[in-house]
């Protein structure tokens, strides 16, 4: 693998989708120099700065009153679906214009992995506060961000935390916390373990019209349990940390984002756990391994729509209303909504991507971003010699090379810019990174 290759490959995996510019200025830093940046970043992010968090006020239905009609209802659901547009909206136009590319593709890999949606929470507000936290701790040590997670108003929500009491534990937190967030399958814990951990879970509810979520210590089992082969009166916090601090904890964090980041192909190497997430990335990003992962991972949706726009300069929120309504219905239809995983276990992964009903969905939002490509994208692909138009669309997509199929394709295509565009959107070099 070539320094041009390597580096386009840890960009193609680091950020949502490198353009050919940031390639050039990684070929010239070196590997390890582009790592650093990736990972530690220095200055403001203006591209994120220029898309500053919406703001959304009180939920729109929690402030009815009792005696709210009919119609005042609707219209605050109304309200609510509208607040659930602009966070999906805003989001994905900041990831598409961050400079800080890493943190931003970091904050989409947790909540994918803390899954939570918006459907059974039905609050913006507070799905955008779930974000801020993880944006927030999710570059550090897994412990606060655990922490913060079993207190998080929309996970409690989400998976019925509000509903587990002294009285009449509700155990989905637990199991979901030990099976799918910090432990895994197979970690280590018992079915006694899940009980008594819901126990240490009780006594949270959420306030839906202040958005918060409080303790009420009368609903709390302060009895000591044992979890883990420990026993003391542990409550939310200190099984946050117990949890947090489990080997197998570091060893299953590390294995998702080995997962999500290199792929399923080539097993997670050992000596990649760390103290913290950008630890555990930079060992990732630089074990021998890593490498060997390259054209495996089939794109998520949002990462491939998100790196089509970055290289075409298409920026999602500059465009019509009605351009942005098809950009998202597309997303859709390729079956990955932002705030809304289909399930506690997240998004799939892989070939589960690769149907042909998304093809066609993709066929479809590819021309539209072929239609908005920047005027000059077009001007760099029409300025190549017809025969290096291929060459040249490579280069503007950041695929290494292309397949004799493929070649075959895009060849006769030369002479129109934008069925190029298309067509390379759409071809398997692209698909996966």
């Amino acid at each position: 693998m070539t320094e041009r290759e390597a580096v386009a490959h840890l960009l193609r995996r680091a950020t949502f989708g490198p353009t050919a510019e940031e390639v050039d200025a990684a070929e010239r830093a070196g590997y390890p120099a582009t790592l650093d940046r990736l990972l530690t970043p220095s200055g403001t992010d203006r591209g994120a700065a220029a898309t500053p968090t919406p703001t959304l006020g009180p939920d729109p239905a929690a402030q009815l009153e009792k005696g709210a009609s009919r119609e005042q209802r609707q219209q605050a659901n109304q309200q609510r679906r509208e607040q659930v547009t602009a966070v999906t909206d805003w989001w994905i136009d900041r990831m598409v214009a961050a400079e800080h590319q890493t943190d931003e593709k970091l904050l989409f890999f947790w909540h994918g992995h803390w899954a939570t949606s918006v459907q059974k929470v039905r609050s913006a507000s507070l799905m955008l506060r779930q974000l801020d936290t993880l944006r927030r701790l999710g570059r550090g040590p897994l412990a606060p961000l655990v922490e913060a997670m079993v207190r998080d108003p929309a996970l409690i929500l989400w998976l019925d935390g509000q509903k587990n009491t002294r009285k009449a534990p509700n155990e989905n937190l637990a199991r979901e916390l030990m099976e799918l967030f910090t432990l895994g399958i197979g970690g280590g814990y018992t079915e006694a373990d899940v009980k008594e951990g819901a126990r240490a879970l009780t006594g949270w509810v959420v306030d839906r019209r202040t958005a918060v979520a409080r303790f009420e210590e009368r609903r709390h089992d302060k009895a000591p349990k044992t979890i883990l082969g420990s026993r003391e009166s542990f409550d939310a916090g200190s099984y946050a940390r117990l949890l947090a601090g489990r080997p197998e904890a570091a060893r299953f964090i590390a294995g998702r984002l080995w997962f999500r980041y290199a792929g399923a192909d080539v097993p997670p190497p050992e000596g990649i756990t760390g103290p913290d997430t950008v630890t555990v990335l930079r060992r990732l990003f630089t074990a021998p391994a890593f490498p060997q992962t390259r054209d495996k991972l089939v794109k998520q949706p949002v990462e491939w729509l998100v790196g089509a726009a970055r290289q075409l300069g298409v920026r999602p929120s500059a465009l019509p209303e009605q351009g942005r309504r098809q950009l998202m219905a597309g997303l859709n239809a390729l079956d990955q909504m932002p705030l809304r995983p289909p399930s506690v276990g997240g998004w799939p992964a892989g070939t589960a991507w690769l149907t042909t009903s998304s093809l066609q969905a993709r066929l479809r939002l590819a021309n539209q971003l072929a239609g908005a490509a920047a005027p000059a994208v077009l001007a760099r692909l029409t300025a190549a010699p017809a025969a290096g138009r291929p060459d040249a669309l490579a280069r503007l997509l950041v695929v290494d090379r292309w397949s004799a199929r493929t070649r075959a394709a895009l060849t006769p295509l030369a002479d129109d810019p934008r069925r190029l565009l298309v067509t390379g959107l759409v071809s398997p070099e692209y698909a996966v990174s």
